[in-house]
């Protein structure tokens, strides 16, 4: 049952690939890319799971594994991200690691701060990595061997790309970009010839390349008109030949990627086969994240939808589950969809420890192993104890108050300490106050509801509320027990459902509950 989950198939198809090629690489390493050019968001963090969870899995399995996570920290700036200084336009077109940081000195250089960001949203997810910089591998010689071998076979790269792509770009010049020996920038060389004595390359800065300010305006840069040489560790190579490169010199045998780079990869793929004759990685194709508005989730805009937002109002596991699931759908992601992960996670954890059963036992296989997965393979030993995250959500949308919400949360849970439901509580609190835009739907009530109600109130301002009370008002108003607790439940929690409805009014007290009831009277 495990192997219908698409991280069990991946796992598998990695590991007997590599039982067949037996080109005995030390581990099976999972990759992600890490854009260094901007504010890590959302999709940068699923890149990060998918691998991660690959990697677990390949463990699980017996194999030596560990997950890459390479910064692509060469990379030309190509626009400065909306709300960081304007100062920052004069280096557009430069490496983001020769880039100072925008934040004054807490970080070698701009690629160093944004990596920083990511890497912290990994730690707080649990994700545990090995960071590879390119300013480094380059520098260091990792990826010399595969360096030389594309430019010496530079023109059937050309021909390969041009199949792929139709650009021809790259028949009259190397993909290859040195760095300005004058100007710094890397975005304007145009690299001409290869001498594979030397390992020495000839190029120009006679590009134009286009980049954008913090306002979105366009700046021209122009190559400064040094001509010179460099050698092979003076530069980077183009996208459509850096992961290639990557993935040989790292023995890479697995990577996620999105339709936003899938013709970089197609490219890369091919060049690993046919120039570097080096099975590329597996592959999972992944949809792209879009905002409520329908674009795409960008890290060179202002509101970016980071990991750390998510984390303020949802559990380090939803955030995990958003990844696992539907890879091959659009989704739209932001705070808005969170309590729906919180939920969903609640739903599993009872479907994984036999709380709630499933008829269809593949789904129900499905299911238990995706709770694996979002907790990284290591799930509860038992049945967490907690109050649901839908019950916190409407607590909180009626009281608004923290203490509060922990401390009914937790006579909910008929937990004696209340700081075990502490963390979700605080987040369920805060994502009413700070996202929360839905309306509540104002429910008509009928005069019977309405004699119910009033009814009920008349009981708690006398005595103490017990079930045997609740039958008898029931009963009296010819209400199915069904009909009479949903009532009452959407008078006080604003849902058709809820805990014990003795154990409720106890935790919010009986004068909060009278005043929600008749406030739900009121409204009416």
């Amino acid at each position: 049952m495990e192997s219908l989950f698409w991280v069990d198939q991946i796992a598998r198809q990695v590991k007997d690939r590599e039982t067949k090629l037996a080109r005995g690489l030390p581990k099976l390493r999972t990759e992600m890319g890490i854009g260094a050019s901007g504010i890590p968001h959302i999709g940068s963090t699923g890149d990060g799971v998918r691998s991660y969870v690959v990697h677990k899995t390949l463990e699980q399995l017996g194999e030596q594994s560990e997950f890459i996570a390479f910064t692509d920290d060469l990379d030309g700036l190509r626009k400065v991200p909306t709300g960081f200084p304007a100062a920052l336009s004069e280096h557009i077109g430069k490496p983001v690691s020769t880039i100072p940081d925008p934040e004054g000195s807490c970080h070698q250089s701009f690629g160093h701060h944004m990596t920083a960001l990511l890497q912290d949203a990994f730690e707080q997810l649990g994700i545990r990595f090995t960071l590879k910089r390119a300013s480094e591998e380059y520098k260091n010689g990792t990826l010399d061997k595969a360096i030389i071998t594309l430019l010496t076979h530079a023109p059937h790269v050309g021909t390969i790309i041009k199949k792929l792509t139709g650009q021809t770009k790259y028949q009259q010049q190397l993909p290859y970009m040195p760095i300005c020996a004058t100007c710094g920038n890397v975005n304007t060389t145009v690299a001409t010839a290869f001498d594979p004595v030397t390992n020495q390359i000839t190029y120009t800065c006679s590009g134009t390349f286009i980049g954008k300010d913090a306002a979105g305006t366009e700046i021209v840069k122009q190559g400064c008109g040094h001509s010179g040489t460099c050698g092979i560790r003076d530069g980077k190579l183009v996208w459509k030949s850096d992961f290639a490169a990557r993935w040989q010199s790292l023995g890479i045998t697995y990577e996620a990627y999105g339709k936003d780079i899938a013709e970089s990869v197609a490219v890369n793929d091919a060049l690993c086969k046919k120039i570097l004759h080096f099975e590329p990685p597996v592959h999972s194709f992944y949809e792209l994240f879009t905002e409520r508005s329908g674009m795409k989730i960008s890290k060179s805009r202002g509101n970016v939808f980071t990991p750390q937002l998510w984390l303020q109002y949802g559990s380090p596991e939803s955030l995990r589950l958003l990844f696992l699931k539907k890879l091959a759908k659009t989704r739209v992601v932001d705070p808005l969809v969170i309590p729906a992960y919180m939920n969903e996670l609640d739903d599993l954890a009872a479907v994984y420890f036999d709380k709630q059963k499933v008829a269809n036992e593949k789904e129900r296989a499905h299911l238990k192993r995706l709770y694996e997965f979002a907790h990284f393979l290591e799930p509860p030993s038992s049945y967490p104890v907690n109050v649901p995250f839908r019950i916190l959500i409407n607590l909180a949308r009626i009281i608004q108050d923290e203490d509060a919400v922990v401390s009914i949360a937790a006579k909910l849970a008929d937990i004696p300490i209340p700081d075990t439901v502490r963390d979700v509580a605080a987040k369920a609190v805060a994502w009413i106050h700070d996202v929360d835009d839905t309306k509540q739907e104002q429910h008509s009530l009928t005069k019977e509801q309405k004699a119910v109600l009033t009814d009920l109130i008349t009981l708690l301002e006398r005595s103490t509320p017990d079930a045997t009370m609740f039958s008898e008002l029931a009963n009296k108003h010819g209400m199915e027990t069904k009909e009479f607790y949903g009532l009452v439940y959407q008078a006080l929690l604003g849902a058709p459902r809820g805990p014990r409805l003795t154990t409720l009014i106890e935790a919010l007290g009986v004068k909060r509950a009278i005043t929600l009831l008749k406030n739900a009277l009121s409204s009416s």
